[in-house]
């Protein structure tokens, strides 16, 4: 070794590692037990406002169909107007716009007839009650052996007695 490396001092010394870290004191250590479905007050953890059980299965149920039927439109199994009664204008334009980019690859025309090699299937919904009439939903797809998710924002809309979930908001991932 010249006498010049013998000289040059490190910079970074070797530090040890430890569970927990930094200013911030992250616990890096795996949790062995799922989190706890309710919070302290009772209400299903995430939720920003209580609600009941019956009514967040029911806007779980909807946002799972509502969210196949999105991946289908997607992949060219559907048309789009499919959901026109329950999405807003942008979403509504953003989901035309997104079917026919895939019809596009894939030397179809968007909405006619199952072109997808593989059904996409919906997997799971959580929501997320951010006010009573207003949810936010994640959703894992799954396309054969790969996965997506979905986020996707509803909004109760309409005149008393025609109510209906709309979805305001959709990003794929």
């Amino acid at each position: 070794m010249s006498p010049f490396h013998e000289r040059v001092v490190p910079l970074r010394v070797p530090v040890p590692v430890a569970s927990v870290q930094g200013t911030l004191a992250l616990d890096l250590q795996p949790r062995r037990d799922p989190p706890p479905l309710t919070g302290p007050d009772g209400r299903v953890s995430g939720d920003v406002v209580p609600i009941d059980l019956r009514r967040r299965q029911q806007v779980e149920q909807w946002s799972r169909r509502f969210a196949q039927a999105a991946v289908e439109i997607v992949g060219g199994d559907r048309p789009v107007s499919q959901l026109l009664r329950w999405v807003t204008t942008d979403v509504y334009a953003d989901l035309g716009r997104r079917a026919q980019l895939v019809a596009r690859a894939g030397g179809h025309a968007p909405g006619t007839a199952r072109v997808q090699p593989v059904r996409p299937k919906v997997l799971s919904v959580h929501t997320c009650f951010v006010e009573q009439h207003v949810v936010e939903a994640a959703v894992h797809v799954r396309y054969g052996a790969q996965s997506r998710a979905l986020a996707a924002r509803f909004v109760v809309r309409g005149e008393p007695g025609a109510r209906r979930w709309v979805c305001t908001d959709l990003e794929f991932a």
